[in-house]
């Protein structure tokens, strides 16, 4: 393959471990799952399937309102743990090349998404409001309006604030939690991925751009001559922003990355949602149990 060639497609198999034990027996608990990654125009799952122990009394799923597939069992017996292991198969393939719609001012698709022109596309209009977690935030567009300025190409500008974002924010696991507010995490600058997406998702929210909470998981290399750990890959989280007739494009503020725009292909897309409330692996709630401790390991294995 020349260096001008498109990457070829990925396959992985991947595996997601979930574990909770409990000080006490809990008699019943029900969950909800985002677990299975999305078939889209780039990016295909093979195969799917759960494991659950203890086996569950009532398992059912249906499709949200994303087009996610949402996993639901319950567990009607005394447990004093609980095992989830979602195994899936995929192929992803590069995403197609930057088209000339792509060089569209981010200001005409914010008039497009303000005037009604944009609800021709479904869904779209619903990303462009304040959630939760990714609320409008005056201080946080003009920090967007840096890079969003006044007729330039959308792409341009997205890239931009996806680089200023990596390099004005420091990864730090303990700086933040599940539920930091995005005000918060902007005056520490400081968080992990979850954080970062809706930070550029506010940003581009607030100045009248329309953009989703990606789930889902990145394969990791290991560092050169060692080997690779299994269960150390791990679950992600990015933003696909509206970008008017050339669609929906990701884009990674964490790794400064346009996710499997190539050449490397190891983002797996999972699920989308307004915010992380919407997308959340496992959601659950259990009767009694006491304390409850979890852990989860992720493997993405390349396929040949």
């Amino acid at each position: 393959m020349s260096a001008d060639s498109p990457p070829a497609a990925a396959r992985f198999r991947i595996r997601h471990t979930t574990k909770y034990s409990y000080t006490d027996p809990a008699p019943v608990c029900h969950n909800a799952l985002h677990l299975m990654p999305r078939t889209t125009p780039w990016q295909q799952c093979r195969a799917y399937r759960l494991a659950i122990s203890p086996e569950p009394a009532e398992k059912s799923w249906r499709t949200d309102l994303f087009d996610n597939r949402v996993d639901y069992f319950s567990v009607h017996e005394p447990h004093r743990g609980m095992a989830i292991t979602a195994h899936s198969e995929v192929e992803v393939q590069p995403r197609p090349g930057l088209s000339k719609d792509a060089i569209v001012a981010w200001d005409a698709v914010a008039e497009d998404l303000r005037s009604g022109q944009a609800s021709r596309e479904p869904g779209v209009v619903q990303f462009r409001f304040p959630s939760q977690q990714a609320p409008i935030e005056a201080q946080i567009g003009a920090y967007a309006a840096e890079s969003l300025q006044p007729g330039r190409s959308i792409v341009e500008a997205l890239r931009e604030l996806t680089q200023r974002i990596h390099a004005d924010f420091r990864f730090d696991p303990k700086a933040t939690n599940v539920s930091t507010p995005v005000h918060e995490v902007f005056e520490k600058r400081a968080g992990v991925c979850q954080d970062f997406a809706h930070l550029q998702i506010s940003c581009l929210r607030s100045l009248g751009l329309a953009a989703r909470y990606v789930s889902g998981y990145l394969r990791t290399l290991p560092p050169p001559g060692k080997p690779r750990l299994i269960g150390a890959d791990a679950s992600h989280a990015w933003v696909s922003a509206y970008c008017g007739a050339a669609g929906w494009i990701d884009f990674d503020p964490t790794n400064d990355v346009m996710p499997n725009e190539g050449p490397a292909l190891d983002h797996v897309t999972v699920a989308y949602g307004r915010d992380y409330a919407d997308v959340c692996p496992i959601q659950g709630v259990f009767v009694g149990g006491g304390q409850h401790t979890m852990s989860v390991e992720v493997d993405v294995m390349p396929l040949p």
